[in-house]
């Protein structure tokens, strides 16, 4: 497990947070992406918690 979360800068889709948390709890990035999906049918903030986590994560060096 990754001791820091940041956006990797190989198997990015968009951004690379789907793969950065993918990354930090030793997940593939594919799951990562389906859970955010499916949990985009449920009512909340999820889209706006993407885009937050986007602008905050650091891209990793």
């Amino acid at each position: 497990m990754s001791a820091r979360l940041a956006r990797p800068r190989r198997n990015r889709v968009l951004a690379g947070v789907c793969a950065g948390i993918a990354e930090r709890f030793g997940l593939t990035p594919w799951t990562v992406r389906v859970i955010f999906l499916l949990s985009c049918l449920l009512p909340g903030p999820q889209f706006l918690l993407y885009l937050a986590l986007w602008v905050l994560l650091p891209q990793e060096p």
